[in-house]
């Protein structure tokens, strides 16, 4: 009896596919994937303000300051991308950043751009999941 319970044990580890759990966290570099781009995205806005000032007749005081307040929200918005709500939240700042039009075009153009690397993240979101429940992730069939 002692045999079929450390058998049981072994087994009590892997996925319900058959498969170990990957050796390394997939998830952690997808979290840095996230963040990172939530500061270079904070960085293009905040690059942005000289920009338009130079380009056009300029933003105006709430302009400025919806600009300003959604840099930091997105570089806060890099901390807590380990959070079950972290995507949502990152979709969200997307849609703010688009809502931009009303206050510049070219800030409009920018969420544009960012919504469709979040769209990317996501596709690479669901590939990682794929992969983890058919066991291709390394790590997992060895």
């Amino acid at each position: 009896m002692s045999n079929d319970s450390t058998a049981d044990e072994g087994t009590a580890d892997e996925r319900p596919g058959g498969f170990k759990p990957p050796t390394k966290d997939p998830w952690k570099s997808f979290r840095g994937v996230c963040a990172g781009l939530l500061i270079l995205e904070a960085i293009v806005v905040l690059l942005a303000l000289p920009g338009i000032g130079a380009l056009s007749v300029g933003l105006s005081a709430a302009g400025v300051t919806y600009l300003v307040v959604l840099a930091l929200l997105m570089i806060l918005g890099a901390g807590v991308q380990g959070r079950s709500w972290a995507m949502g939240y990152n979709l969200a700042l997307q849609v703010a950043l688009i809502a931009g039009f009303a206050v510049h075009i070219a800030i409009g153009a920018l969420g544009l751009l960012f919504a469709a690397l979040w769209v990317y993240l996501l596709y690479l979101r669901r590939d990682i999941l794929d992969r983890m429940e058919q066991g291709l992730l390394p790590g997992q069939r060895d």
